[in-house]
């Protein structure tokens, strides 16, 4: 008798909690697609896939409300028939009562603990590649619709008269490179050709043409290049968060930081701008000792002396007075000579392994055969940087091998404010993501743990109010599952704020569990003690 008792109310709390449940998760789905599809003009069939990515993730939330209202409508129910009068005069006890609703509690808290750990981060991985894959289609219709795009970042602004989605080409097109809400970098481009890349957390772009022009913060004008390449990277279209990774990556993160990518993007940046003054201090020595300095670029070599050297803000070094011979990388035959008042070598890309561009100014330039001319400006591209820098970065952990490149700078000459700016990012960086990862995962635990006294709140006030209407009961049970969240919001926030301490958000994501679970047992005593 018992087991059909339960068996008939398994099956009723599960049809309720079914029909629930793929409501809220249509409904959740849908809304969830909007901002992909408003931000990155999403078509019909990217549209269709999402929602089968953002099924998924919409269960986390959805199961707990939808067994609320499935264990307070069922057992609220229960009682309003005096089905558990019935009971009760048979001698069945209420702890033998409430065991269905008790299983399905189990169920569902471990099934969200199962999610947000797990599958969520995994679909919106899935997601994230599902918009990659499309990457030519969203930023091509963005333009012909738009007549620009902008990248998730808003890193890259990429504007283009004319689209050619067939051919992957853009006409008439004109990039912007933005750094901090300021313009790094304008290239135009008659014609071009787009190709995409997908590796990793990010989506690279390439654009490739025979000619264009470029206007960056190192010229002070156009400067036109021959047959070249623009390589773009567009980061995670999802964002990189916390709250989107699963377990076994947030321990990953926690033992090398610098997977995690804004910390990798701020450890380039390091990377890039201590290389920067390594080579500075480097060529002011050279200077001192009257002894030319030496690039190579692969296809040309560049030998150099200034009357002085000092890095001009981040990634740049400014000379003056400069005089420099170019010379054929394969056969060292002389090319050119170049004497200048003023030139800019500076950093280009934003990746671990950046390049060296050289700019002069007011150049007068000599051939060896004694042809002389003037040119207002001289570009020489592609310089990699010395073995005598790259060595000060030993080939160990990334962040550990940037910090001795740091720390060497640091006992030969005083870091630029530039560079301690952006070891305090990184360290500050570094610092917030280990409190995300201990607010995240504490939040996850106390939602998946917290649906059990949720849901046995649902079902002893569905009881208690059986006389009133049957969705009384799920609406006082709101109260507490509100409570809930609103201590885990507070929790995080507080976790997250550096004034307040981590100890005493986390405390008060545990308060609200412990604040329902003293309510359901409260609850549970006065319905055993009736």
């Amino acid at each position: 008798m018992v087991f059909t008792l339960h068996r008939y109310i398994f099956r009723e709390l599960f049809k309720v909690f079914f029909l629930a449940a793929t409501a809220l998760m249509l409904m959740v789905s849908i809304g969830s697609i909007l901002r992909p599809v408003q931000e990155y003009g999403v078509g019909p069939k990217q549209v269709i896939h999402l929602i089968g990515y953002f099924l998924p993730i919409t269960m986390t939330f959805v199961l707990p409300i939808s067994a609320l209202f499935a264990a307070s409508l069922v057992y609220g129910r229960f009682a309003a028939d005096n089905e558990l009068d019935a009971c009760k005069a048979s001698g069945i006890g209420m702890p033998t009562l409430l065991y269905p609703g008790l299983i399905l509690a189990i169920l569902v808290a471990m099934a969200n603990l199962l999610l947000s750990f797990y599958v969520m981060p995994a679909f919106v991985q899935r997601a994230e590649e599902a918009l990659k894959t499309d990457a030519k289609q969203i930023v091509f219709r963005n333009i012909q619709r738009n007549g620009f795009y902008e990248s998730p970042d808003g890193g890259y602004l990429i504007y283009a008269d004319h689209v050619d989605m067939e051919r992957d080409l853009l006409g008439g097109v004109i990039v912007t490179e933005m750094d901090k809400n300021k313009i790094r970098r304008t290239i135009a481009v008659e014609t071009a050709k787009v190709t995409f890349f997908s590796h990793g957390n990010t989506t690279e772009v390439r654009i490739s043409s025979r000619n264009f022009t470029q206007l960056d913060n190192i010229n002070l004008g156009w400067v036109s290049f021959g047959s070249s390449s623009i390589m773009m990277e567009f980061p995670s279209m999802m964002g990189d968060n916390i709250k989107f990774k699963e377990i076994d990556e947030i321990q990953k993160i926690e033992r090398e930081p610098v997977r995690f990518a804004p910390i990798a993007k701020l450890n380039n940046r390091l990377y890039a701008q201590v290389s920067t003054e390594i080579l500075a201090y480097e060529i002011v020595n050279s200077i001192a000792a009257d002894k030319m300095y030496t690039l190579n670029s692969g296809i040309r070599i560049i030998e150099f002396i200034a009357k002085n050297a000092r890095t001009a803000g981040e990634g740049k070094i400014e000379l003056n007075d400069i005089r420099l011979i170019e010379r054929s990388a394969d056969s060292k035959e002389l090319m050119k000579t170049f004497e200048a008042p003023r030139a800019m070598l500076a950093l280009e890309g934003r990746e671990a392994n950046p390049v060296l561009t050289m700019v002069l100014y007011n150049t007068r330039w000599q051939k060896p055969d004694g042809l002389t001319s003037l040119a207002g400006r001289q570009t020489i591209p592609g310089l990699t940087i010395p073995q005598s820098v790259s060595e000060r970065f030993p080939n160990i952990e990334p962040l550990a091998a940037v910090r001795r490149g740091y720390n060497w700078l640091a006992n030969h000459t005083q870091p630029t404010a530039a560079a301690q700016n952006i070891l305090a990012d990184l360290d500050k960086e570094i610092s917030n993501t280990f409190i995300n990862i201990k607010a995240e995962t504490h939040s996850r635990l106390v939602f998946g743990s917290g649906c059990i006294p949720l849901i046995m709140i649902g079902i002893g006030l569905g009881i208690i109010k059986r006389g009133g209407h049957l969705l009384t009961a799920f609406g006082v049970s709101a109260i507490p599952a509100a409570l809930l969240i609103v201590c885990i919001m507070m929790g995080k926030n507080i976790t997250k704020n550096p004034g307040s301490g981590v100890d005493l958000g986390l405390l008060l994501m545990w308060s609200g569990l412990a604040i329902l679970t003293v309510l359901a047992l409260g609850i549970y005593h006065k319905l055993v003690r009736n």
